[in-house]
C-alpha cells in the first residue's frame, strides 16, 4: 500500500522516528560524511543534539547519561577514524556495565567487503564485536526501526552495556513507501524485564548472614544503577550489618550513615567472615577477593544480574543471579524469619578502627602547608561541596581520584560518577557534560591536571550549550607529581613532567569563568562564586610538585626500577 500520494521518506527519517517511538530526546556525537543531516534531521524533529569536539568524548557522555537513565545514551559518529574514537567509550561503556548505543555512519559495502580502497573504508560491525555487548548492521531502510530496537533491548537488558549500530550511507539515503516506514517501526516493550531470584537462593543467602560473626556488605554501582537505595538502607539498618561502599556505590546509602565502614575498609575486608556483594565484582578494585587482603576462609554472597560474574575469582557459597530491586525485595521479605542480628563486638571493632584512622586523617587535613598539597586542597571545598548536596561530582585523575574518594562524602545515590571499572582516564568532560545535559543539575569534576589534558577541548563544548560545569583542577605539572627529572641530564622534560598551565585563561578563552588559585581561602571562595554562578567555570588550583604518590594508591601495578625517579 502507497503512503498518502506516494510519500516516500529516506533512512535518516525513519531512524530519527525510530528513536522518538522509543522516547530517545538526546543525542550526543561529532558531525560529518556520511550522518551530517541525520544530527540536522534529528534536531529539526525535536531531540536535542549536543555536538563534541571529539567522539571519545560524546561516547561517554553517553555511556553516563545511560547510567543515570537506565535507558540507553546515543552516540552518533562518523565512519572509520571517528567510529574507532567512540570505541573507547564503547568499550568503557560495556566493561562498566553502562547501557549505550553507538551509531556509526559507514562505507559502501559492496566497495568495502571486497576492500576496493572507499571514502573511510573499515569493517566497522566487525571491529565493534570484540568490545560491545553486541554489533549490527542494517541493510536495508526496512529495517532501520529492527535495528535500534534490537540495539535497545540488547543494551539494557541483563547486565547492560555498549551496543554497535552500523548505518550505511546507502541505507540513511534509500527511500521507502512512509506508510510501510511507520509499519516497519518497534517501540520496544519492557526492555529490561525484572530477572527474580530463586526462593532456595535467597534461603541460602540468608541463613549464611544469619549464621556470621564478622558480617559485612559491599555496596557497588550495580546497585547505584538499580534504583534499590531504598530497599538497600532498609536491609542495612534492619540487620545492623556495616557496609562498605564501592567509588561509585558511595551515596546509596550515605556516607555519613553510622553503619558506613568506608573509614575501616582494610580491616572489614580482612575480618569479615561472610560478604554480601550488591551489584560489585570482585575484579581488581577488591583485590580479586583472594588474601591478604580479603579473609581466605570468608563466605561469599553474590547478587547479581549476570550468572556468569559467579566464581569469577574465587567460589561464591551462595549465588544469588537477579535484579537487584528484585533481591532486596527478597531479602527483605524473608528478614523476620532469619533471624540476623546485630553482632556487637564485632561493630565496637569497626568502630574502634574508624576512630582512630579518622584522627590520623585529622592531623593532614589541620595542616595548613604552602603550596597545598592534595590534603588541604580538598579540605578547603569539603564543606562547599557538604553544602551542595544535590551536585554531581566527577572525577578523575590518579591522586586526585584516590583522596576524592576518601574526602568526599556522597549522600544521594548516583551522583558520583568517577574512572570505575576500567580505571581509565579521559572521561571527565564527557562525564561532565552527559550529566549536566541529563540532569539539568550542576556539575563539579574534580580532575588531577593530567587526567584534564585528555578531554579539555570540551570546555569550549561546555561553553557553547552553557551548562552549569565547574571544573576544579588540582595542578601539580605531571603525571602523578610534577618533580620527577630527566635521568639522562638532557634538556627535555621527564616522561612525567607537565606544566604548571594557566587552564583557567583556556576557559576565559571560550567565554567561561576562569580563576587562578594558591591558598585554601582563595579556592574555597571560588569555588563559592563558581557554583553560585551556575555558569561554565575553572578553577586552576595550583598544588605542590611534590604532592602525590607514583600511580596513586596502584603503585603495586606499576613495576618502578631501583633507580630513583626523584
Amino acid at each position: 500500500m502507497a503512503g498518502e500520494n506516494g510519500a516516500q521518506i529516506d533512512g535518516a527519517q525513519i531512524i530519527v522516528n525510530a528513536l522518538k517511538l522509543n522516547d530517545i530526546d538526546t543525542l550526543f556525537g561529532v558531525v560529518g560524511i556520511p550522518i551530517t543531516d541525520l544530527a540536522r534531521l534529528a534536531q529539526k524533529e525535536g531531540i536535542r543534539y549536543i555536538g563534541f569536539r571529539h567522539e571519545q568524548n560524546a561516547g561517554n557522555a553517553a555511556a553516563i547519561s545511560g547510567y543515570m537513565t537506565g535507558k540507553p545514551g546515543i552516540c552518533l559518529t562518523v565512519s572509520a577514524p571517528g567510529f574507532l574514537n567512540g570505541m573507547v567509550a564503547l568499550a568503557n561503556a560495556t566493561t562498566n556495565g553502562f547501557p549505550m548505543i553507538l551509531i556509526s555512519g559507514s562505507s559502501d559495502r559492496a566497495i568495502v567487503d571486497l576492500q576496493r580502497g572507499d571514502y573511510e573504508e573499515l569493517d566497522q560491525m566487525n571491529a565493534a564485536k570484540p568490545y560491545a555487548k553486541a554489533a549490527y548492521r542494517v541493510n536495508r531502510a526496512e529495517d532501520l526501526g529492527l535495528g535500534l530496537a534490537r540495539a535497545i533491548r540488547t543494551a539494557v537488558s541483563g547486565r547492560p552495556g555498549g551496543v554497535y549500530l552500523d548505518l550505511p550511507a546507502d541505507v540513511l539515503a534509500a527511500t521507502l513507501d512512509a506508510q510501510l516506514a511507520e509499519k516497519s517501526l518497534i517501540k520496544v516493550v519492557d526492555p529490561a524485564p525484572r530477572q527474580i531470584p530463586a526462593p532456595d537462593a535467597v534461603e541460602r543467602a540468608l541463613k549464611l548472614l544469619a549464621g556470621a560473626r564478622r558480617p559485612l556488605i559491599v555496596i557497588g554501582k550495580g546497585a547505584a544503577y538499580s534504583r534499590a537505595e531504598d530497599s538497600i538502607r532498609e536491609f542495612v539498618e534492619k540487620t545492623g550489618i556495616p557496609f562498605l561502599p564501592m567509588s561509585m556505590g558511595k551515596g546509596v546509602v550515605p556516607d555519613t550513615h553510622p553503619q558506613c565502614a568506608a573509614a575501616a575498609r582494610s580491616l572489614v575486608l580482612g575480618q569479615a567472615d561472610v560478604v554480601l556483594l550488591l551489584g560489585a565484582r570482585l575484579n581488581w578494585l577488591l583485590g580479586h577477593g583472594k588474601s591478604p587482603e580479603w579473609a581466605a576462609d570468608g563466605k561469599i554472597i553474590q547478587v547479581d544480574v549476570h550468572a556468569a560474574e559467579m566464581d569469577s575469582n574465587r567460589g561464591v557459597a551462595a549465588p544469588v543471579v537477579a535484579d537487584i530491586g528484585s533481591a532486596m525485595e527478597a531479602f527483605l521479605a524473608g528478614l523476620p524469619s532469619a533471624g540476623i542480628a546485630p553482632q556487637q563486638e564485632w561493630l565496637q571493632t569497626i568502630s574502634a578502627k574508624i576512630d582512630t584512622n579518622r584522627a590520623k586523617m585529622a592531623k593532614h587535613l589541620a595542616a595548613t602547608p604552602q603550596p597545598l598539597d592534595f590534603y588541604a586542597a580538598y579540605n578547603a571545598v569539603r564543606s562547599v561541596i557538604s553544602d551542595n548536596k544535590e551536585l554531581y561530582i566527577v572525577s578523575e585523575g590518579a591522586n586526585t581520584l584516590d583522596f576524592g574518594r576518601n574526602l568526599i562524602d556522597m549522600h544521594l545515590p548516583r551522583r558520583r560518577l568517577d574512572v570505575g571499572t576500567w580505571g581509565v582516564m579521559g572521561i571527565g568532560m564527557g562525564y561532565s557534560i552527559g550529566a549536566a545535559v541529563t540532569s539539568g543539575q550542576q556539575v563539579l569534576a574534580i580532575e588531577g591536571d593530567s587526567a584534564f589534558g585528555f578531554s579539555g577541548m570540551e570546555i569550549e563544548t561546555i561553553a557553547r550549550y552553557k551548562l552549569p560545569v565547574t571544573i576544579l583542577i588540582f595542578n601539580n605539572g605531571g603525571i602523578y607529581r610534577g618533580d620527577n627529572v630527566n635521568l639522562s641530564g638532557g634538556a627535555d622534560p621527564s616522561p612525567t613532567t607537565l606544566e604548571v598551565a594557566h587552564y583557567d585563561q583556556m576557559m576565559q578563552a571560550v567565554g567561561g569563568l576562569g580563576f587562578h588559585v594558591e591558598t585554601q581561602e582563595e579556592l574555597a571562595a571560588a569555588l563559592k562564586e563558581a557554583l553560585a554562578s551556575g555558569k561554565p567555570a575553572l578553577i586552576n588550583c595550583v598544588i605542590d610538585p611534590h604532592a602525590g604518590t607514583e600511580s596513586g594508591h596502584l603503585t603495586n601495578l606499576n613495576p618502578q626500577s631501583t633507580v630513583s625517579h626523584t
